[in-house]
């Protein structure tokens, strides 16, 4: 290839310096990103790969899909409970078991609580250090940073000249070992980075705070799932008894003890993400303008199946006060249904993607997909196997399969939600967006854009903090009615099951639109697809040529220096990619690791 042209809108070429950024995440390091510069260093070709084969789907055939939940959730040690909730909803699809209403509050509860402590690790700890540089912070004067800090959130009772000269001399401290830990390997001399030292000590003050408060916020999945990272969960409802008068102990049921530690939690975490998130990305953002133009999608394709339903066993796009929809096209003002049970609407494709397919040049709807390994490198590769220097972007490049909406790349996540929901004048979400813009000086347009992409997350933290609210008060108004069921076990027994039977469970996770499609016959699961946010967002090219959106959001990109590519890692760590959901496991040269055999 030289010059190509896609079917959604972009000029691909091949032709100038090919730059390798492997791994590109933070969080675990299963994506490679390959793009070619032209000779003013601006993206002309793309090419996101997923290193790594996830094999969950095999794993799970012959299994009880009661257990589903439990080997989904081991997907992600990011994600936790997101895959767990849309297995246990996979299954009750299936077999039409109807959940009590107490167990919908405590799941939307845990689910809301995993979007902000999600969103607030990634922006702090994922994504911070692509605009935040921490050594510039030891130039700063902690006097003017604590006047900063009362500007631009002046309700953070953490603001004292003494307290950000200790951070720093913490720092110092810090970098002067020679021990950088989570700070090692940047780009700090990048003319890219812009914030004055007092806005880099700030955030990285911030960095810290954020780092202490999220062994906080777990706690709520905690109490009501057992444990955490990977909560207990119930097809049928929720694990957790109630019992107000039982003690607070490992392993009892939830009480009044209980319920008033999580209302504390529920109400530090709406003060920290609007007294600190919010204006933090505010005020970075203002130094940050340029990059609220660049790394949007050119045809603005946006899916999202919407979530947390307001009432239990309801999960018609009314009742999903998440926003529900597709954008294709551009055309903002079409938002159309999703049906995830129509084949003709969601299929994924391989022909770019190392699996084999009978018939490659057609896509599979999930509850006929197929998981079958096959990994070759293309014949103009460069490399082994085992060490690839340069991917063959002509022939099977990626693990992750292709998954497209009638035909068309879809970008998912926050920035999708919450331009889908703008557009349907969503009550909460409208507001929030004018207030923002408005704040940034900027029109509607900018939030198709890498940075309009990190504040659409940043927006949702808040209105997820403040929901849970919600269902924390509806949970406690309903307990006090003299309603305590959690779950409906009518028929858990096998023994009542149909032979054969078909669901699909889906949420918003964090990153994006996931779902999961089960085939059970006779008690077992016979089939089991996901396909998750990251499928979506770092999916290879199709059968038709169009381009995922990773690779996408990096088209004419400038890079100021191309042995130091921030621009890039910017741009794909605004979506936030976890590759562990998209793919798992692989050994040299491809040979088989292991056979598991299910009695």
């Amino acid at each position: 290839m030289a010059t190509l042209s896609t079917p959604n809108g972009y000029t691909l070429d091949n032709s100038g310096k090919r730059v390798v950024v492997d791994p590109v995440t933070r969080i675990e390091g299963h994506m490679r990103c390959e793009v070619n510069l032209d000779g003013n260093n601006v993206i002309r070709n793309a090419v996101s790969t997923g290193t790594m084969w996830r094999g969950l789907e095999v794993i799970l055939k012959g299994r009880d899909p009661r257990d589903a939940w439990a080997f989904t959730q081991r997907i992600c040690g990011v994600c936790t409970g997101t895959h767990a909730l849309t297995s246990v909803r996979a299954v009750e699809n299936a077999l039409d078991i109807k959940i009590p209403e107490n167990a919908n509050s405590i799941r939307n509860i845990m689910q809301l609580s995993l979007q902000v402590h999600d969103h607030l690790v990634h922006f702090y700890h994922l994504h911070a250090l692509d605009w935040v540089n921490p050594v510039n912070a030891l130039r700063a004067d902690p006097k003017a940073t604590s006047e900063l800090q009362q500007t631009v959130a002046p309700h953070h009772p953490k603001s004292s000249p003494g307290y950000f000269r200790d951070i720093q001399t913490r720092l110092k401290r810090f970098v002067e070992s020679g021990q950088l830990g989570p700070f090692k390997n940047g780009y700090w001399t990048n003319p890219a980075y812009l914030l004055p030292p007092e806005a880099d000590l700030m955030a990285v003050t911030h960095y810290l705070e954020a780092l202490d408060f999220q062994k906080e916020i777990m706690t709520v999945r905690t109490i009501f799932g057992g444990k955490d990272i990977h909560p207990n969960w119930l097809v049928g409802g929720v694990p957790c008894a109630i019992n107000l008068d039982g003690d607070m102990a490992a392993g009892a049921p939830v009480n009044m003890a209980s319920l008033n530690y999580v209302l504390g939690v529920i109400e530090r975490t709406i003060e920290f993400v609007d007294n600190v998130y919010i204006p933090d990305i505010i005020a970075i953002g203002k130094f940050y303008k340029g990059w609220l133009y660049g790394g949007g999608l050119s045809d603005k394709a946006l899916l999202a199946y919407g979530c947390i339903p307001d009432r239990a066993n309801d999960y018609s796009p009314s009742n999903l006060m998440m926003p529900h929809g597709a954008i294709i096209n551009g055309k903002l003002t079409e938002i159309h249904p999703v049906d995830l049970t129509d084949p003709a609407q969601i299929q994924e494709f391989v022909p770019h993607s190392w699996y084999k397919y009978p018939d490659e040049t057609k896509g599979l709807h999930p509850w006929d997909g197929i998981t079958d390994p096959h990994y070759e490198l293309g014949p103009n590769a460069k490399g082994t196997s085992t060490n690839i220097e340069q991917i063959d972007e002509g022939a099977k490049y990626s693990w992750i399969k292709a998954p497209r909406w009638r035909g068309h790349a879809m970008e998912v996540g926050p920035l999708a939600r919450y331009i889908v929901g703008y557009m349907q004048n969503h009550r909460d979400i409208k507001p929030q967006v004018d207030e923002t813009l408005g704040a940034l000086g900027v029109p509607v347009t900018a939030l198709f854009s890498t940075l309009g992409r990190t504040a659409a997350r940043g927006l949702e933290a808040s209105w997820a903090a403040h929901k849970m609210r919600y269902f924390y008060d509806k949970l406690i108004a309903n307990i006090k009615a003299g309603d305590v069921s959690t779950a409906n076990t009518s028929k858990f027994d096998p023994s009542t099951w149909p032979s054969e039977v078909k669901g699909v469970g889906f949420s918003e996770a964090p990153r994006g639109a996931l779902a999961h499609w089960i085939r059970i016959k006779d008690g077992k699961i016979e089939n089991y697809q996901c396909v998750v946010p990251t499928t979506w967002n770092g999916s290879p090219r199709d059968n038709q040529g169009n381009i995922g959106a990773f690779e996408a959001s990096l088209m004419n990109t400038k890079v100021a220096r191309a042995e130091e590519p921030v621009e890039i890692l910017r741009t794909i760590h605004s979506f936030d990619p976890c590759l562990a959901c998209s793919t798992h496991v692989m050994g040299p040269d491809g040979q088989q690791l292991a056979e598991v055999k299910v009695r």
